[in-house]
């Protein structure tokens, strides 16, 4: 890996909550069951999957959520049809899915995704990925994601490039904004957080640095009382922006901390987002930006 890959200070050591008052073993390991279960049912139904209404897609990623024992809080607006460039902040594992409960969408994944147990045939499904290690790929991955806009279909990205632990955050990379730019698609920014029954931000989600999947995946489940907290923010459509440095800056900006810091109503609307004047909450990755990785360019 080139040392121009994005990094995050975070480790788990130092950053990531131990998961506190835990949940028995037994029912871990019954969580985790259940979101193997939901997953390969969706490897079963992928075919299918441009066939498939989208509200059932919807629920199906926020089973998966609620089946590690997270529970979920949507919030904002319904995001556009169309073409779309959905954007978050990067986090967890738990992100992917939750962005999916926003709007279905193609994810921008790192390669190695392809090897992840049970996930990464999903992911293989349909996901765009991106070679971290080839800078000289970059701008092949940018014109597929672009394509994909084109096409009408919604992109998911992690523009940091890299997972923090949700109590900081990197800077946004533009490239992938490039993709917005030539397809002419709006840009939705996605605020995703983590808390603990009693309001506090949590990182006990948080996969960064050193964290191996299943020891990430065991510590969630081993939780209680975890709480995802998603608000689509405004979108911000085509032409508003000159350049890629600027969109990436006010698609930041709308994730920071001057956009509203109330919590999302926990009222859920049937379609999967909460009536445009429910305000959210406050607040990998190749890159561009893909799903997941790394405080060190590993994963």
């Amino acid at each position: 890996m080139g040392a121009w890959l994005p990094s995050a200070p975070c480790t788990p050591q130092s950053c990531v909550d131990p998961a506190g008052a835990a949940a028995a073993a037994p029912r871990a390991v019954l969580r985790l069951t259940a979101v193997a279960v939901l997953l390969l049912t969706g490897i079963a139904l992928a075919p299918l999957a441009g066939r498939l209404p989208a509200r059932p897609v919807r629920w199906w990623c926020r089973w998966i959520v609620r089946a590690a024992g997270v529970r979920v809080r949507l919030g904002g607006a319904a995001a556009p049809t169309g073409g779309l460039l959905l954007v978050a902040h990067h986090v967890s594992w738990l992100d992917i899915p939750l962005l999916a409960a926003v709007r279905p969408a193609r994810m921008l994944a790192k390669a190695e995704i392809r090897r992840w147990p049970v996930a990464g045939a999903l992911a293989a499904r349909g996901a765009l990925f991106i070679e971290r290690d080839r800078l000289r790929a970059l701008p092949g991955t940018v014109a597929r994601v672009a394509e994909a806009l084109r096409g009408g279909r919604a992109v998911a990205v992690f523009p940091e490039g890299s997972t923090w632990c949700g109590r900081a955050h990197g800077p946004f990379r533009r490239a992938v904004f490039q993709a917005a730019l030539d397809a002419g698609v709006p840009v939705q920014p996605v605020r995703v957080g983590y808390r603990t029954g009693a309001g506090a931000v949590s990182t006990v989600p948080a996969f960064v640095g050193a964290d191996t999947l299943m020891a990430s995946l065991w510590r969630v489940a081993s939780a209680r009382g975890l709480v995802a907290e998603v608000e689509v923010r405004p979108a911000i459509p085509p032409g508003r922006h000159p350049d890629r440095r600027a969109l990436a800056q006010a698609a930041q900006r709308e994730l920071s901390g001057c956009s509203s810091r109330r919590r999302p109503d926990p009222a859920v609307h049937p379609d999967g987002a909460a009536p445009a004047h429910v305000p959210g909450p406050a607040g990998t990755a190749g890159p561009v930006g893909a799903a997941r990785h790394p405080a060190r360019s590993r994963r």
